[in-house]
Order: C-alpha cells, then sequence, then structure tokens
C-alpha cells in the first residue's frame, strides 16, 4: 500500500504491509524504500504493520534544496510525520547505514516514539565519534564520506554507478528508476548536514547523551568496508534497556541483503521475545 506522510510541507513517500504494531524502516544511501520488502513481507506475515519509508531527497518522497534541509531535525521529523500518518503513538524503528543513524537520534530525542530500535551497520553517536576521533582505519575508511561533502561532488554520481551494489538484476533495475527519480545533490546533503568532516579532528558526540530508553538489537556485517565493527563496543553504555548485539562474519555493509536469512529470523525472533 502506497501511502505518504506530511513534515511540514514536505511529503514523505511510504510503502506499508500488514496490520499490527508499528515497524518504520528507514534506509541508507545508496538505497530507497524496496531494500526492506523481504523483511517487510516477515514482519507482516507475524502480525506487524510495516512502513517503510524513503528518505527525503530519495525517489517518491519530496526533495527539498539546500543542505539545511537534510539537517537532523528534519530527518527526525520525517519519523515522526510517518509514525502520525499511521495513526500510532510510538512504533518499532529499523534502519540501515543513514536510516540507522537517523534511527539513533530518533531514539535519543524523541525516546516517546520508539518502542524497540533494531539498528544495522551504524554505530551509537557515541561509539561513532570515538572511532572517528582516535580509529585510523575509521578515518581511512570515512574519506569517502569527506569526498561527498564536497560541493559539486554529485556530477560524479549516477543513477546506474549507484546501483551497482544491488546484485539481482531485476531488483537493480527498481533502483536505477528510483535513483533518476532522487536527487543526487539532496543523497550528498546528508554527509554534508551531519558527518563528521575532518579526521582526527572530528567532534567526539557530547557524553552527556540522554540513555536510549528501548531495547535494542544491532546486527553489523563484520566485512563492511565502510563502518568498522568496533565502534559497536561498548554500546550498552549508552542504552538503558536489554542491548543485544549480532556480528555476521561474512556480511558486508548491505548485511539485510548480505545475511538476509539470518537478518529476518533474529529480527522476528527478537521482537517476538519483546511482544
Amino acid at each position: 500500500m502506497e501511502r505518504y506522510a506530511d513534515n511540514s510541507g514536505v511529503k514523505i513517500h511510504y510503502q506499508a504491509a500488514g496490520e499490527g504494531p508499528l515497524v518504520v524502516m528507514i534506509h541508507g544511501f545508496p538505497d530507497y524504500w524496496a531494500t526492506w520488502k523481504p523483511l517487510m513481507g516477515t514482519l507482516a506475515a507475524e502480525g506487524y504493520r510495516a512502513a517503510a519509508l524513503d528518505c527525503r531527497g530519495y525517489n517518491l518522497s519530496d526533495k527539498p534544496e539546500g543542505v539545511e534541509a537534510y539537517a537532523m531535525p528534519h530527518l527526525i521529523g520525517d519519523v515522526a510525520a510517518v509514525i502520525a500518518a499511521e495513526g500510532a503513538e510510538d512504533a518499532i524503528l529499523v534502519g540501515h547505514d543513514w536510516g540507522a543513524a537517523i534511527a539513533w537520534q530518533v531514539a535519543i530525542h524523541r525516546p516517546d516514539l520508539v518502542s524497540q530500535l533494531v539498528i544495522m551497520s551504524v554505530p551509537h553517536p557515541a561509539g561513532f565519534g570515538r572511532e572517528m576521533a582516535g580509529n585510523a582505519e575509521q578515518q581511512k575508511n570515512s574519506q569517502y564520506a569527506r569526498d561527498f561533502q564536497t560541493p559539486g561532488f554529485e556530477k560524479h554520481l549516477t543513477a546506474e554507478g549507484l546501483a551497482g551494489w544491488v546484485k539481482d538484476p531485476d531488483e537493480r533495475a527498481g533502483y536505477v528508476e528510483a535513483f533518476r527519480r532522487s536527487s543526487l545533490a539532496g543523497m550528498l546533503n546528508y554527509y554534508r548536514a551531519n558527518y563528521p568532516s575532518g579526521g582526527g579532528d572530528a567532534p567526539v558526540a557530547a557524553p552527556d547523551l540522554p540513555p536510549v530508553q528501548a531495547p535494542v538489537l544491532v546486527i553489523h556485517g563484520m566485512q563492511d568496508k565502510a563502518l568498522a565493527a568496533a565502534g559497536h563496543a561498548g554500546t550498552w553504555d549508552h542504552v538503558a534497556r536489554d542491548t543485544t548485539l549480532l556480528m555476521i562474519p561474512d556480511a558486508d555493509h548491505f548485511v539485510q541483503h548480505d545475511a538476509e536469512t539470518l537478518v529476518n529470523r533474529t529480527i522476528r525472533s527478537w521482537l517476538a521475545d519483546r511482544r
């Protein structure tokens, strides 16, 4: 079912399936709502209402201009708008890559909106800040993000190139179409508005961030070339509820695809234990 939410005039497109407790799924770069098709099917069959959004700038969602339009408060607001559009007071959040970064921030700053939190790939802000400040490997692996912050870098991107990671040829065609509808500048504005701009001088996340009040499941592919697994160490120090970590040795950054069966089975059982 295709639906739209409104955040102060910015329309956010999302697909929804199933009935039951609301699960809001947030994709990363470069991706769109369809990355969650397998998990949506799994959760809809288990009695959940699965809603997978196109983040602003992507596919069928609005594409506001300017870096400021992609600052984190707006991204948090987009998630809140989807929850409200579904008539719910809160939701289970599932996020990957930028979607995970947004999900962390929603849980930290709007705890009233989050009942459970499922994170893929991106560490808690404190863990990521620590690694950016002191882990040479993470600093090297983040060079692509600093390149993305360069004004005009979007001219180096194409829809076909961005969809190159998608292994299924039928799905890849959908990705190319979605990226052709997207704003390449908007995609990179996530990095320009929110990503640390330096290497060893990158700021460490503020130590007084309030603890996450929801149970947390973290899933990480240990072959990830962009995000070091070490960033997840100590996650439990920033969560007031139970924290579960699943490290998958042979999965890369797009862990929800590289280990689809294990990831979806784990999320299903983890949620069932807390229902």
